[in-house]
């Protein structure tokens, strides 16, 4: 019976090993993500410069 208690122990213990181990090896370092490319400043930028443009020559015509 005390060989049951120490073989449950040491098992335990392994198994507490294992546990503590098994979630790094696969663990990965992702490397960092790109930048994006376009992040919509300069579309907008583009869309407010035409519309600036298209109010100028519409308040030329007006006048």
């Amino acid at each position: 019976m005390e060989m049951l208690r120490v073989e449950v122990f040491v098992m335990s213990i392994i198994l507490m090993a294992l546990a503590f181990v098994a979630p790094s090896i696969n663990a990965q370092i992702l490397p960092p993500a790109p930048s994006p490319t376009s992040d919509g400043t300069a579309v907008d930028q583009g869309i407010a410069c035409v519309l600036m443009l298209l109010a100028l020559l519409l308040t030329y015509i007006i006048h």
